[in-house]
């Protein structure tokens, strides 16, 4: 039996597929108003708090990029592989950037045209979510083959 969110939890994105991801900052307390996640991928400079479920860390420094963009596309894919039975959580310090981006990034592996992912994200997740030029540029090019051998252009 899946156990995803429920649309309606604090920060959960809806997905084009039907798939639920949570978005949240971690500077914020965990939503009163729901499960705790069975997965969740912490974008940050620095290694995350312990969590008492199964968790990665993305070394993700503010208003950058992920350190190695091959490993931040693995991870992705494995999020977007998990939401459809798991209860997935994506977070960094504040929810916006750093999770915006990677929401916008999953959108895109969910088939919204990278062109498009950001604006999906900000109409259905946090209007100022993916904060940065760059950030936005990362979205329109996830997926495309240099993306995935790390290249910045």
């Amino acid at each position: 039996m899946a156990e995803t969110w429920d649309e309606r939890d604090t920060g959960v994105l809806r997905l084009p597929s039907g798939r639920l991801v949570r978005g949240r900052g971690l500077r914020r307390p965990l939503p009163a108003d729901g499960p705790v996640p069975s997965y969740g991928v912490y974008l940050l400079g620095k290694p995350p708090p312990q969590v008492p479920w199964q968790a990665r860390w993305l070394r993700w420094p503010d208003f950058r990029l992920p350190a190695d963009r091959a490993e931040a596309h693995t991870v992705l894919v494995e999020v977007w592989r998990r939401s459809l039975t798991e209860r997935v959580e994506i977070a960094c310090a504040g929810g916006r950037g750093r999770t915006g981006t990677a929401l916008a990034c999953l959108a895109v592996l969910d088939g919204v045209p990278p062109g498009e992912a950001v604006a999906y994200v900000r109409a259905h997740y946090d209007r100022h979510a993916v904060e940065t030029p760059w950030q936005r540029r990362y979205v329109r090019r996830f997926g495309a083959p240099s993306d995935a051998a790390g290249a910045e252009a």
